[in-house]
């Protein structure tokens, strides 16, 4: 996903705003910029994601002579100072604004409030992990990120991380999951190769070692399809370093009986 610039006006704002920042990896936070509609302009042009912590009527006023096209257009966010509501403005569907808005509003303890038709559910990601036996935390936790980093994600967006069964007793794993407060999920080898047909690559080696073609798109598969109950698509392939593995999976949670979607 675009990397993303939040654009504050008020004190309190300026607050919120480098809570937001400090959420997304390459994220700037401007306060009060001058001139203010052509660096937001312009912040928008360049494709950035915009995260507004000001009245929606300014960022309509602003941003209505360089709309384009919803399916081009970078997702804009309108957020109070208070960090109270969160609200997509711009490219709500086709450029993401209204995932963003629910996963923003988790962060925050905001409301999230969606004007368009759709299902109200939040996606559930979920990080699968492989790794060499005795692979330090650093190492894994590294790659972790700089995988999340592919999609605009950070660690508070992870309802978890998982792995292969074989990896239960792994420190490395059990270290970092442990000083990132997240849950592991482990799955046996069988669960695994139940995904085979979904992995972006099958790797020989890999099924003779292990039993299945590739643990961490599997793996983030099947813990994401365990938390919701409904199918999990890969959002980030597996990426790799010279010890570890990592891919990320999303999936959304079932409606309750009787919910219009």
């Amino acid at each position: 996903m675009s990397p993303v610039t939040v654009i504050s006006l008020t004190e309190s704002g300026r607050a919120l705003g480098d809570r937001i920042a400090d959420l997304y990896t390459g994220a700037v936070h401007m306060y009060r910029p001058q001139p203010f509609a052509t660096i937001v302009r312009n912040q928008f042009l360049d494709g950035r994601r915009l995260a507004l912590i000001m009245a929606s009527g300014i960022a309509v006023r602003v941003l209505a002579p360089v709309l384009a096209d919803k399916r081009k257009d970078p997702a804009v966010v309108v957020l109070d100072d208070k960090g109270r509501f969160v609200v997509p403005l711009i490219s709500g569907h086709e450029g993401g604004g209204n995932e963003w808005a629910r996963l923003l509003a988790g962060h925050l303890g905001a409301q999230c409030v969606i004007t368009s038709a759709e299902t109200y559910t939040r996606p559930t990601t979920v990080a699968g992990m492989g790794c060499d036996r005795g692979c330090p935390a650093e190492t894994l936790e590294m790659l972790l990120h700089e995988t999340l980093a592919q999609t605009g994600l950070a660690i508070c967006d992870l309802a978890g991380l998982s792995s292969i069964e074989l990896k239960r007793g792994e420190p490395g794993l059990k270290a970092m999951a442990g000083r990132l407060g997240l849950s592991i999920g482990f799955y046996p080898p069988e669960c695994l190769h139940a995904y085979v047909d979904r992995l972006s690559a099958r790797s020989e080696i890999v099924f003779r070692e292990t039993g299945c073609y590739g643990v961490a798109e599997a793996a983030a598969l099947a813990h994401a399809e365990h938390l919701t109950g409904s199918t999990a698509e890969l959002i980030v392939a597996k990426r790799k370093n010279a010890r570890a593995t990592c891919a990320v999976a999303r999936a959304y949670a079932r409606p309750p009986p009787g919910e219009r979607t």
